[in-house]
């Protein structure tokens, strides 16, 4: 009918999901910079993204010492600025799996209208928990499956074996930073 001329069609949430490693090796080398600089450049250029069809929202899961939801699901325009990371303990990659899982299956934070996940893991790659388990469950999830996800390296000592079989988008390669 032609009420529908007058309905507001509202922006598809576009999910990113960004796994970002704190832990205590991310502070060598300048990789901690590095992260935090990636992060505010990618923050920048997903608020600057116009919102006619789709809206990005952004979260924030951290791991080093512990691993933690930084920053919830998010429309990335509204992100004022983000604090730097710090990087601290161990690398508890198996726990950011399952928060992560937790979060992607979420269907309250990340409604059936929205587009396909994106989510990126930005680490060295040393995880110091018995990950595998929650790695493989995060990979074989159904919402993660359908997903795109990339791995973004950081450092020259980075384990890029592991980040390389995080990916899943074969036109896009491992990406460093």
């Amino acid at each position: 009918m032609e009420l529908n001329k007058f309905v507001a069609n509202k922006a598809r949430p576009l999910p990113v999901i960004i796994m970002a490693d704190t832990s205590g090796s991310m502070g060598i080398e300048g990789k901690i910079d590095a992260l935090n600089s990636a992060l505010k450049d990618m923050i920048s250029s997903f608020a600057s993204e116009g919102r006619m069809r789709a809206e990005i929202h952004l979260t924030i899961v951290t791991f080093g010492g512990n691993a933690t939801t930084h920053l919830k699901m998010v429309p990335a325009h509204q992100i004022e600025h983000s604090e730097s990371l710090v990087a601290t303990g161990g690398t508890p990659l198996g726990a950011a799996c399952d928060l992560v899982r937790e979060l992607i299956e979420d269907k309250e934070i990340i409604p059936s209208r929205a587009y396909r996940p994106i989510i990126i893991l930005a680490s060295d790659g040393y995880p110091t928990d018995n990950y595998q388990t929650a790695f493989t469950k995060l990979l074989e999830s159904e919402r993660a499956q359908k997903a795109t996800r990339f791995a973004l390296s950081i450092g020259s000592d980075a384990d890029n074996q592991l980040l390389e079989s995080f990916g899943n988008d074969v036109e896009a390669p491992l990406f460093y930073a």
